[in-house]
């Protein structure tokens, strides 16, 4: 059966032998929230002001998720004991299937803070005289927060890319999505196509309209409006040999930027790492190749389960089904017509 998917692995035949792929390895584990990706990515792209600045209410949040006008998005999520306790008791259960394993409590106990990537801390006196250079972790048994700064996948099988009908969405020398917006209509059939709510239409950026906007102080000037937009992993700056203005803004390297293999082989090698300090919660997210969407091209390190960051579990490419439901429809099909002919030549010997 034909695969319907495109095939990113090809980029070599399709723009050369110097070709890599390249994407985002995240560590939430030493994400802090400052939302400095946030910032860097609206300033590079002048992606425009998504809401009304306004506070969601349920954390300190104003835009709540990923969407045409806000290509990065930093997760807030508060934690108390007995979430802490479930989310480690699943990563063990994740560990006993095959994820490295983990020493002895004695070991775990000489592998400070400062192995994990989290500052050191000791006495309060060292801690007053030592406060700029190592903070002390805000993190306590009783409470966390869970930071992540969220981003596109560039999925090795995009969805977007399959369904959309002119063409706008197409896969870079970088094995990167990107949407040529000079192309787009705005069907809205790629929004449909991503498994992960990542591309939208955009919109007039605020949720006033035109008019009541005219006159306030959040009056803009929309780019691309009413085309899809999303992340493009900063295509304009990889042309030149630069990074990514959110990796590169990043204050604690949460966001790392390289070639794809690199970033799985980094994230692999921090999980492990982590697992052997007694931190079985940490988890990959999107490093696996035979995933739904054959792996990701921006891998997470996460510590619950990947529905407490507000991300799918088991993402699927919708263009998956595609072979086997035309198969379906094929034989419905011959079906029909054969007892349409039955019916047929039985009418004529009447």
């Amino acid at each position: 059966m034909v695969d319907l998917r495109e095939t990113p692995g090809k980029l070599v035949d399709a723009y050369g032998k110097n070709t890599e792929r390249k994407g985002f390895f995240t560590d939430t584990s030493i994400c802090i929230g400052c939302k400095a990706c946030e910032v860097a990515c609206k300033e590079w792209n002048e992606v425009p002001m998504d809401g009304d600045l306004e506070m969601l209410g349920s954390s300190y949040d104003n835009t709540g998720g990923l969407g045409a006008n806000t290509w990065r998005h930093v997760a807030f999520v508060e934690q108390d004991q007995e979430q802490i306790e479930k989310a480690r008791e699943s990563g063990e259960k994740l560990v006993s299937l095959g994820m490295p394993s983990f020493g002895s409590p004695s070991d775990r106990a000489q592998n400070t803070a400062k192995n994990v990537g989290m500052p050191e801390f000791g006495s309060p006196g060292v801690r007053i005289k030592e406060k700029v250079d190592n903070p002390p972790n805000p993190d306590t048994p009783e409470f966390r927060w869970l930071m992540s700064s969220d981003v596109c996948k560039h999925c090795t099988y995009a969805g977007c890319l399959d369904v959309c009908p002119t063409g706008a969405l197409y896969r870079t020398e970088y094995g990167t999505v990107v949407v040529q917006q000079d192309i787009c209509n705005g069907c809205g059939t790629c929004v449909a196509g991503c498994p992960f709510g990542v591309i939208e239409r955009r919109d007039s950026g605020t949720i006033n309209t035109k008019a009541e906007r005219a006159d306030s102080r959040y009056a803009m000037d929309i780019k691309d409006e009413n085309t899809a937009n999303k992340c493009t992993l900063c295509y304009d700056r990889l042309v030149d040999d630069q990074m990514p203005a959110c990796a590169q803004t990043c204050p604690t390297t949460s966001i790392k930027y390289g070639a794809h293999d690199e970033m799985v082989a980094s994230a692999v090698e921090r999980v492990t790492t982590m697992h052997e300090q007694g931190n079985t919660e940490a988890q990959l997210y999107g490093a696996n190749p035979n995933d739904g969407v054959g792996g990701i091209g921006s891998v997470f390190l996460l510590l619950d389960d990947p529905e407490v960051y507000g991300l799918p579990p088991d993402p699927q490419v919708p263009t998956k089904d595609l072979p086997e439901m035309y198969k379906k429809v094929g034989i419905a099909a011959a079906g029909m017509l054969a007892a349409a002919a039955t019916a047929f030549i039985g009418a004529r010997k009447k």
